[in-house]
């Protein structure tokens, strides 16, 4: 899902003069960037060099926007040199305002989103690396273990008037209604304990870059201070993607041991936080039940067979 706003060359002309007024950067085109879940991207064209430049006019979007470019600025201090390195303004900052909205440059990085089973275990590794980071006086948020999306799903569907999407939610009750359960019951066990907490991305699979014989993670606007179930949750199910994510972090010499409780938590965690998600896309009704029964299924059902006590 990406923007899908139409810019005239009036707004793209002002556009291009404000980067070359901030930044010190003369552009000599811009095209739309197929990258990321919210804001707009484009890909700015010199005549040397591209470069990458993310705006974000949504009022819920922009103070997470802002608060992850100090993260990738300290990874990239550290030595982490995959995770999109930012230009800064001629007055050195790490993004800046133009029509409301906020807007940060990187590096342009050529390439795609892939996700396979190879790409995976290179993932875990580069993943690993950032957890050696510390955190030091960074500001980023930390996990709190919260079940509010539960909640959140549930006032919202109070409030649908959507028949159709009524009638798809209603069907699903049980299976909705158990999840958040589960969900409550796992924030209970894991709130309040902070130990083994790292820097974490949010959506690592979603912005692996394969850029020929070099791989990217890009897009840190939900970074977050957890543990590293966050990230791996996703593929608990599968042993080969378990054993690879173990011996990442041996490799890195991180002595942790993953909680079945932690990733019984983020499982339920992130089938209402998607749900919401696809809630406030409006998307179609028979996108919202593929999604209640179809790609998270597995990760719910592994969830399902783990003892909260």
């Amino acid at each position: 899902m990406y923007s899908k706003v139409t810019r005239s060359e009036e707004y793209k002309h002002h556009l291009l003069d404000f980067i070359k007024h901030e930044y010190g950067i003369e552009s000599i085109g811009i095209e739309p960037a197929k990258r990321g879940l919210y804001g707009e991207t484009w890909k700015l064209i010199t005549a040397t060099v591209a470069y990458f430049l993310k705006v974000v006019y949504a009022p819920e979007h922009k103070p997470f926007y802002e608060r992850s470019l100090p993260v990738v600025q300290h990874l990239c201090d550290h030595g982490i040199d995959f995770a999109g390195r930012i230009i800064k303004t001629q007055s050195n900052k790490l993004h800046t305002q133009f029509d409301g909205a906020t807007i940060a440059v990187f590096d342009w990085i050529e390439g795609e989103n892939e996700q396979t089973e190879t790409t995976k275990i290179r993932e875990y590794n580069l993943l690993a690396k950032v957890y050696t980071v510390p955190v030091n006086n960074i500001v980023i948020s930390s996990e709190d273990f919260t079940s509010k999306d539960a909640d959140a799903f549930s006032e919202r569907w109070s409030k649908l008037e959507d028949k159709l999407v009524l009638s798809l939610l209603e069907n699903n009750h049980t299976k909705i209604e158990h999840r958040a359960k589960r969900l409550n019951v796992f924030s209970e066990i894991c709130r309040n304990d902070t130990s083994g907490f790292v820097i974490t991305h949010g959506d690592a699979g979603g912005n692996f870059v394969v850029s020929g014989e070099i791989d990217f993670i890009v897009d840190w606007d939900t970074a977050k201070f957890a543990p590293p179930e966050r990230v791996a949750w996703f593929c608990v199910h599968w042993d080969w993607a378990m054993a690879g994510f173990r011996d990442a972090l041996k490799a890195n010499e991180i002595s942790y041991k993953l909680r079945n409780e932690r990733f019984a938590y983020y499982c339920y965690w992130f089938f209402f936080y998607y749900l919401n998600a696809f809630l406030d896309a409006r998307s179609e009704v028979g996108t919202v039940e593929e999604y209640i029964n179809g790609w998270m299924a597995d990760n719910v059902k592994w969830a399902d067979g783990i003892s909260p006590t």
